[in-house]
């Protein structure tokens, strides 16, 4: 398949709000593609490419010319070679090797196609076609079962295998697709409340637990082989000895744990978020150790347990792993709860989590069986500018211009970013030098002091609310916002929603 046909089905996504619309451009697409295309073409499709970082920033392929050819001939498996080529090289003169392959690249490509490519490397392709558009659109190409194949991509935790089981292989092939140990699969992912009260009157009898201000990880050991994901299913396993060696005591020999990790002070208080990021950055940052902190079991010793009740998961994490568990009570009294949610709070966490004790492990969606409640409202969003500092900041870049995620273009274009507003409050003097180091990377172009930069860079803002303003195309805008963290763990469409801030213009 021509790129050119990748780029027409993408583009004809961007121009429709419609889900079925978009359901049905990208089913088309899937059934033309030959079976070793659906992979690097679903890469394509989701700015995910199968080989992973390609070691390629803004500054490379801005200085690439843009694509030049008259006439489309490059096909999906030309671009996949290069994207291999990419990833296989290392060592000295690699960024030299790399922008040959891209500037050969970009020489064969359409202007068009080159622009995709570009936001592929990037990261912030904007087509509304997400994770979920895409599985149906799987479904209907392969006249599959949508239910069947979430259930395949949540389990192998990759999209385009999943696509090609599903368009190419018979039709028990998807079924066959299981829990395996050290094969990482999507986490369950949560959804909010008001109050811990609420969310128990919601949910009836629940499991109250501590939400800590961690990095989500995902544990797998096969006897002593334990290897350590993150929540994007990246492997830091060399990064965290410790989380490794407390899962080899476990009384157990193959599990799959979930739960997340953070480094305590020497009050046992919790650490700030970038201090345990910090952990994941570096193999060799081991001044502050991490603790990992386990919520869920997923498999046990030949026994897969995600289809179990929470209720009947948790008997089974209490057994083998209760000294590392996340600390929790289980009631359907919302009073109960609220006074757990503050002795969380009192703990210097963020505040509870509320779960369905008769839900079974359902990833990759957001769902009412999972609620987190967070006293202080935060909300991941995603930087778009940044304006040169002034005064005591002057020489640092300082104020971010802060934008929502808009999956299906309400505001402006489909799987874009809707400005929301702007801070300086809450940057440290290393993040002030962090900002000026990293976002003239990924700069796409510039203005009288402010530096425009690809929408990758995903933050987490804590505000006191919400509340109505003419002056950002989503009629909403921040109050009283401040930087919490840099979220390197969390993908840009991972941001919070333009819809869910209007919403809080309700409450």
């Amino acid at each position: 398949m021509l790129l050119a046909d990748v780029v027409a089905t993408v583009t004809a996504v961007s121009a429709t709000r419609a889900r079925s619309a978009k359901i049905d451009a990208l089913a088309r697409l899937l059934a033309q593609l030959e079976p070793d295309e659906i992979v690097p073409a679903v890469g394509l499709l989701t700015a995910s490419p199968r080989q992973g970082r390609l070691g390629v920033g803004w500054r490379t392929l801005s200085g690439l010319p843009a694509g030049s050819a008259p006439e489309a001939t490059v096909t999906v498996g030309d671009v996949d070679a290069a994207f291999t080529a990419l990833a296989e090289t290392a060592g000295a003169g690699s960024g030299a090797r790399r922008g040959e392959v891209l500037a050969s690249l970009a020489r064969r490509t359409t202007p068009e196609e080159w622009d995709l490519l570009a936001r592929v490397l990037m990261g912030e392709l904007r087509t509304g076609a997400l994770e979920g558009v895409l599985l149906e659109a799987i479904a209907r190409a392969a006249q599959r079962e949508p239910a069947e194949v979430r259930r395949a991509a949540m389990l192998s935790g990759d999209l385009g295998e999943t696509a090609r089981i599903a368009l190419t292989e018979p039709p028990d092939a998807l079924a066959e697709v299981g829990l395996v140990v050290g094969r990482p699969v999507l986490p369950m992912l949560a959804a909010t409340a008001a109050t811990a009260g609420d969310a128990v009157t919601a949910t009836g009898s629940s499991s109250v637990e501590y939400k800590l201000d961690g990095a989500r990880i995902q544990v797998h050991r096969r006897g002593d082989e334990v290897r350590v994901f993150t929540r994007s299913l990246a492997e830091v396993t060399a990064r965290v000895p410790e989380i490794v060696e407390a899962v080899r005591g476990l009384p157990a020999t193959d599990l799959i744990l979930d739960g997340e990790t953070l480094s305590l002070d020497e009050s046992g208080a919790p650490r700030a978020f970038q201090d345990t990021m910090a952990r994941f950055g570096a193999e060799t940052a081991r001044r502050i150790a991490l603790r990992p902190w386990f919520f869920d079991v997923l498999h046990v010793d030949g026994r897969d347990v995600l289809d179990e009740p929470l209720s009947v998961r948790q008997q089974e994490l209490e057994r083998v792993a209760g000294p590392w568990r996340v600390p929790a009570i289980t009631t359907d009294d919302p009073s109960e709860a609220e006074e757990f949610a503050g002795a969380a709070l009192d703990a210097g966490h963020e505040g509870v989590m509320v779960k369905d004790l008769a839900a079974p492990y359902v990833a990759g969606r957001r769902g009412t069986a999972w609620l987190k409640i967070k006293p202080v409202h935060t909300f991941d969003l995603v930087v778009l500018a940044v304006e040169e500092g002034s005064g005591r900041r002057a020489g640092w870049l300082s104020n971010l211009h802060l934008g929502a995620y808009d999956p299906e273009g309400e505001f402006g274009e489909p799987g874009g970013y809707v400005m929301v507003g702007k801070t300086f409050k809450g940057l440290t003097d290393e993040l002030l030098r962090w900002q000026t180091e990293h976002f003239p990377t990924i700069q796409t172009r510039r203005t009288a002091g402010t530096v425009h930069v690809a929408p990758v860079t995903v933050v987490e803002i804590a505000i006191d609310g919400v509340q109505r303003s003419p002056r950002y195309p989503g009629g909403v805008a921040l109050r009283f916002a401040r930087v919490k963290a840099y979220r390197p763990d969390k993908r840009p469409v991972d941001a919070d929603t333009i819809q869910r801030l209007r919403g809080m213009l309700r409450g």
